[in-house]
């Protein structure tokens, strides 16, 4: 009998587990895309980490440390053409962003490096570019931190939004 009931606890636990891997996590993948035309198209994969009531920006993510930009993972940007980011020439290719949140402007880093975790940043010596981003106060809260691009004259906007911070930089096709 014994082990008939370590038998059904064990199925109970594993199960448990099972479940709460497959599905539900606290921050959910999520991705964004622009079409810059004349076949060149960027994308950007992230985790959605949720405000939850916490105070964001000088808190759970200091001012001026150099942050993932989201959550697990390291945020990928891809370019299928070369670009021009805030101003810097981005080559087509596979790349990882990261920045810097100051309480009046942020700094984009573009980092060579793919496939890290995130956190604590140790990779200044693959860096491509940093580029000034602009940081506006949003008219209301945003929940879930989201990464979205708007069409914004010959290229798009990459707006970074959570709690009451958008974080803007321009990129065109090159």
């Amino acid at each position: 009998m014994q082990k008939r009931i370590a038998f059904v606890v064990g199925m109970i636990f594993t199960l448990t587990i099972f479940a709460a891997c497959q599905g539900g996590k606290p921050s959910p993948a999520a991705s964004a895309s622009c079409d810059l035309g004349g076949g060149k198209t960027i994308k950007t994969a992230y985790s959605s980490p949720r405000m939850k009531g916490r105070k964001i920006y000088g808190d759970l993510v200091p001012f001026g440390e150099v942050w993932r930009t989201g959550a697990n993972e390291a945020t990928t940007f891809v370019s299928s053409g070369d670009v021009v980011v805030g101003g810097k020439t981005v080559p087509a290719g596979n790349y990882t962003l990261f920045t810097v949140p100051t309480a009046d402007k942020w700094t984009l880093i573009i980092n060579k490096k793919t496939g890290e975790w995130g956190i604590p940043y140790k990779y200044e010596s693959d860096e491509l570019a940093r580029v000034d981003m602009k940081a506006s106060k949003l008219p209301s809260p945003v929940e879930n931190f989201t990464i979205s691009y708007e069409k914004s004259g010959n290229g798009c906007a990459m707006h970074i939004d959570w709690e009451n911070t958008r974080a803007s930089v321009d990129i065109s096709a090159k």
